[in-house]
């Protein structure tokens, strides 16, 4: 079975995971606060009771963030390094610590950033998220179900839609199709404007020969901004399973036209619609 998270959903999906990191570095400040001052209770924490440490910690982090999402590796890595100089106790940075190491293939010192975060905020949702997904691609599907179980107990963690799609494709990867459909789903209910999540959805229901569903999909990302040779290529197949050969045809004419040298549309000259 051809693998569910093609190349350009795991680039959208590390990037959500750096997203998501850098959402909870701009709301660190605002973290622990209290409702309502009063002289029985403790004041709302504001950024001036930040520790300095904290703040220049939490600045650097953001340059961090800005290298790793350029694709400056080596230069985050260094950045993060500095980061945890200032602040050891910083959870975020070993959070995208573990990002920076896994995009180096360094396994060992991935997990152990991931580890490092979680042993100071055991319930933090996007180092749950980033640490399951780094089990599943070491393929160690049975420890990453459970830390996603985690994530999403979690009811203050708001960036569900994002862990129920990374469930989705790790449970695809493992073969547990039925499984990896309902969170998938999830996940679209969650957030239905997400191409990722439509994209992998498609695919899974037309693995699974359910073409008139994953047309539905298909079509929403196809008829958007979000159109790529990968999703037209999958629309061309589920219409041509479905017999709508007007259809098929305007999709192939997409693919020429808009991505004349890839390898889909060598795909669709050849007639390998089963590879």
């Amino acid at each position: 079975m051809r693998p569910v998270d093609a190349a350009y959903v795991r680039r959208l999906l590390v990037l959500c995971a750096l997203f998501s990191a850098f959402a909870q570095l701009q709301g660190c400040a605002a973290s622990g606060a209290n409702a309502g001052a009063s002289a029985s209770g403790p004041d709302i924490v504001t950024e001036s009771d930040e520790p300095e440490a904290r703040r220049r910690a939490r600045l650097r982090l953001a340059l961090a963030v800005g290298y790793f999402e350029q694709g400056q590796t080596t230069v985050a890595l260094d950045e993060v390094k500095q980061v945890l100089a200032i602040d050891p106790s910083f959870a975020d940075a070993y959070n995208l610590r573990g990002l920076i190491y896994m995009k180096l293939n360094n396994p060992g010192l991935a997990e152990e950033s991931f580890k490092r975060a979680l042993s100071i905020n055991p319930r933090d949702g996007g180092s749950l998220h980033n640490y399951a997904w780094f089990l599943c691609q070491q393929q160690r599907y049975p420890e990453s179900f459970e830390v996603f179980e985690r994530a999403l107990a979690n009811p203050i963690y708001l960036d569900k839609a994002k862990t129920y799609l990374g469930y989705g494709l790790c449970q695809a990867r493992a073969g547990k199709l039925a499984e990896a459909e309902r969170n998938l789903a999830h996940a679209y209910e969650l957030d239905a404007a997400n191409p990722v999540t439509g994209y992998n959805l498609a695919l899974l229901l037309y693995q699974r020969g359910e073409f008139e569903r994953a047309q539905f999909y298909i079509r929403r990302i196809n008829n958007s901004e979000y159109a790529n040779a990968e999703s037209l290529w999958l629309g061309i197949k589920v219409e041509r399973r479905l017999n709508n050969r007007d259809a098929m045809r305007q999709l192939a004419e997409q693919l020429r036209r808009r991505y004349p040298q890839s390898k889909e549309l060598a795909a669709y000259e050849r007639g390998a619609f089963d590879e």
